[in-house]
């Protein structure tokens, strides 16, 4: 009917066909359901992500050591080589040991020659004692003949000049047996030993603690890894160049040691504790699956070990978040050696 008659109006069609009605109330259903679904999935991310802080500010951590020479003097081998792994004792570099072999030479010659000190300072002991008891000896003869001379004096029957004379004569003996009591007592204390080492001569022990010396240089002379690990830094190491004693000639980035250090905003620390699980993300590996804990939480701020650290005045003073540093440790072995100082995205559940 509504074909026959034009003069229908497109009202009183729609009104008679109940399709667009329904299409329109489809329409602002959708147009109602997106932002309901936006507001709601928004919220739930919320609700499940809100127990979790992360940071990008975090970087791959290991335990280095700085190897150098404990005696100096001129590089004649090196072992080492940049990036090289080594294991612990492993040679690296050998420093000339002649002028020790020297010095272990001299010090063995003076050991010899305070021995032969020693011993003529018993010959010499040996011959005070002789020469006192030939004083001695003599001490008596010359007691009897001044007595001798002092009874004739009394009877008439010596000279005046005979007396002084057998006097003089005790007096010179008994002289020489005092020179020879100090002259033992003299060879005594030049061959005494003290407390701390009975039985050895000060100058022997003297010697012998110098030859000590001189092989634990010559020992030196070649140094060795303390750990194992991968060398580094070793560019420095050329045969014929002169090191210093105790200057850093190479470095050791030690094995299995690794962890992150993860710089938090100080708002992030709250509910933040010793213990609680980590998710680990390396920047060189993507989709290596890695997992941590954190190990321990920073004494200070960054700006507060800072070599420089910062001195706002009162008239300038911005306040700015600080950062504190988070150890985390790394549970399990990586699928892939991690290399210092790469950078990682690391995310902590506060919930646990």
């Amino acid at each position: 009917m509504a074909e026959s008659d034009p003069h229908l109006s497109a009202e009183s069609l729609m009104a008679a066909d109940p399709a667009p009605r329904k299409s329109r109330a489809r329409g602002l259903a959708l147009m109602l359901s997106v932002p309901v679904l936006v507001i709601g999935g928004a919220a739930y991310w919320y609700v499940a992500n809100d127990h979790y802080v992360s940071t990008d500010n975090a970087y791959v951590h290991q335990d280095k050591v700085s190897v150098s020479a404990e005696v100096g003097g001129r590089i004649v081998e090196v072992r080492a080589r940049e990036n090289q792994p080594v294991k612990a004792g492993d040679l690296l570099f050998r420093i000339d040991p002649e002028p020790f072999r020297i010095a272990e030479e001299q010090a063995t010659a003076a050991i010899a020659a305070a021995q032969v000190e020693v011993g003529a300072m018993q010959a010499d002991l040996n011959g005070a004692q002789a020469e006192i008891d030939a004083a001695r000896d003599a001490v008596r003869f010359y007691e009897l003949a001044s007595r001798r001379q002092s009874d004739l004096m009394a009877t008439g029957f010596t000279t005046r000049a005979a007396l002084e004379k057998a006097q003089n004569d005790l007096a010179q003996a008994r002289g020489r047996l005092a020179d020879g009591l100090a002259t033992q007592a003299k060879r005594r204390a030049d061959l005494a030993t003290g407390a701390a080492a009975p039985g050895v001569n000060p100058a022997v022990l003297a010697g012998e603690a110098q030859r000590h010396q001189a092989l634990l240089n010559l020992r030196r002379t070649e140094v060795r890894a303390p750990v194992g690990g991968i060398v580094s830094q070793a560019d420095r190491l050329q045969i014929g160049q002169m090191l210093p004693q105790s200057l850093p000639a190479l470095s050791i980035v030690m094995d299995g040691r690794s962890w992150i250090e993860a710089n938090f905003k100080e708002t992030d620390l709250k509910a933040m504790h010793v213990g609680q699980p980590v998710e680990i993300k390396v920047d060189a590996y993507p989709g290596m699956p890695l997992t941590g804990h954190v190990a321990s939480i920073g004494a200070g701020t960054g700006s507060e070990f800072a070599v420089l650290p910062a001195q706002n005045a009162n008239g300038n003073w911005v306040k700015v978040t600080q950062r504190v540093p988070v150890r985390i440790a790394i549970d399990g072995r990586p699928d892939r050696s991690l290399i210092a100082g790469l950078s990682t995205h690391v995310r902590i559940d506060t919930s646990r």
